[in-house]
């Protein structure tokens, strides 16, 4: 079945192969920088995703230069001129984008390169895995441009990657974090040579599509909705009844068929 999203203006899709997309940021002139459109594309985009086949999605950046710059400048007086309740309209789409890409029940890879900043930087941290290349320049910045961490779900992703004292100081300075200290802190996976990076990050989707596709969105929904709750015991209460779905499928029996016979399961998502 072919995917079919609406007409895109700053972004790019293809199915580089069955059940692995790769969605590009396609402002390449703009250092890929985010606008309205693009925030409003981003939610279109995860709408259709979210029911499709896919196994796996990667996010990045047309380009060489930059994953992406965080927004647009040269747009920014769209968000001072509006009123409030027209601003906080914007913020609920540009949330509601980002938001609809980091739940979609499969995993999103970032393949990085150049600046992700601001926003770019809150859309790195909603994927589950990034891979970044040694020319990795990640900055919260929105301080330096007057407005605070609060913004796209970053004071949330940031203290849970790495922890509250490095979120705060990269928050309050704005600093840059380059690829070496963005692998050492967590912000990353891992680095990867520049020319490999998305060939990289394909290789990563073959190996999670290779699984089974419920256990891989029963993981996810645990790892996200855990880091959401309070409590061991609601942890163990959400492990548990994905775990008793899980073994309702046909997959699992398959798989345990599979290992016994020394042969790699054929997964159907049932």
């Amino acid at each position: 079945m072919t995917i079919e999203l609406p007409e895109l203006k700053t972004l790019t899709f293809q199915e580089c192969e069955p059940g692995i997309g790769i969605l590009r940021l396609n402002r390449p002139d703009r250092m890929n920088s985010q606008t309205v459109t693009m925030f409003r594309e981003y939610l279109a985009v995860g709408r259709v995703l979210r029911d499709s086949r896919l196994r796996a999605l990667i996010i990045t950046g047309a380009g060489d230069r930059a994953f992406c710059a965080g927004f647009d400048l040269d747009e920014v007086h769209q968000i001072t001129e509006m009123p409030v309740p027209e601003f906080l309209s914007f913020v609920e789409t540009a949330t509601g984008g980002i938001k609809a890409l980091r739940e979609l029940p499969f995993p999103v890879i970032a393949a990085i390169h150049g600046p992700a900043t601001g926003g770019g930087l809150a859309l790195a941290l909603a994927a589950d895995i990034r891979l970044a290349a040694p020319t990795l320049k990640m900055s919260v910045a929105f301080v330096q441009v007057g407005l605070s961490v609060g913004e796209l779900g970053t004071s949330y992703q940031l203290t849970r990657l790495v922890g509250p004292a490095l979120a705060a100081e990269l928050s309050y300075t704005g600093r840059v974090v380059e690829a070496e200290e963005a692998a050492r802190v967590g912000l990353v996976n891992r680095i990867v040579a520049a020319d490999r990076l998305l060939d990289e990050a394909i290789e990563l989707a073959r190996r999670i599509a290779g699984n089974s596709p419920g256990g891989i969105r029963m993981s996810k929904r645990a790892i996200q909705r855990n880091m959401e709750i309070g409590s061991y015991e609601a942890a163990l209460e959400l492990e548990n009844r994905g775990q008793a779905l899980l073994t309702r499928t046909e997959d699992m029996p398959e798989a345990l068929a599979a290992f016994k016979q020394k042969r790699r399961p054929e997964f159907r998502g049932r």
